[in-house]
């Protein structure tokens, strides 16, 4: 188990466009490995992997039971609104207000280099654009209506 000091605001690798991962290989199933004991350790939702200071297009997300592992992912479909508040690990003690699409369709690929299409809702849609977002070196508090501190 490898548990990632998580970066916070003001890190440089948190603003920049994530490369894509040209290969499903032993190290990039190892950081999906790192991304999922972080994120366990830190009690979170979803994790990208620039907060662990890797500009690689990795994201994980854990919604109840289920754990969703993306390697480049696209959102290729957005549908309908939602405003919730939304909390970042790499934002502590700061919550706000964010848009999401409700559904949407995503693609990338899974650990074993298959791709994956498929379309999320509620939770997992608005988790799954946050870490999106974090490749394209977005932050919450960039598109958040209003921002409150905790």
């Amino acid at each position: 188990m490898a548990v990632y000091k998580i970066l916070e605001i003001g890190a440089e690798v948190l603003r920049e466009k994530a490369k894509a991962v040209k290969e499903v290989n032993p190290s990039i199933i190892k950081l999906l490995d790192n991304m999922i004991d972080t994120l366990h350790d830190a009690d979170g939702v979803g994790l990208a992997a620039p907060q662990i200071g890797v500009p690689k297009r990795v994201v994980v997300v854990k919604v109840g039971e289920v754990l969703v592992e993306l390697i480049n992912p696209v959102i290729s479909e957005k549908e309908g609104e939602q405003t919730d508040e939304e909390g970042c690990l790499s934002i502590p003690n700061v919550t706000g207000d964010v848009i999401r699409a409700l559904k949407i369709r995503v693609q990338g690929l899974n650990r074993q280099g298959e791709l994956l299409d498929f379309r999320a809702d509620r939770l997992l849609a608005r988790a799954l654009q946050h870490e999106v977002d974090h490749l394209e070196g977005i932050l919450f508090v960039d598109v958040a209506k209003k921002t409150y501190r905790n």
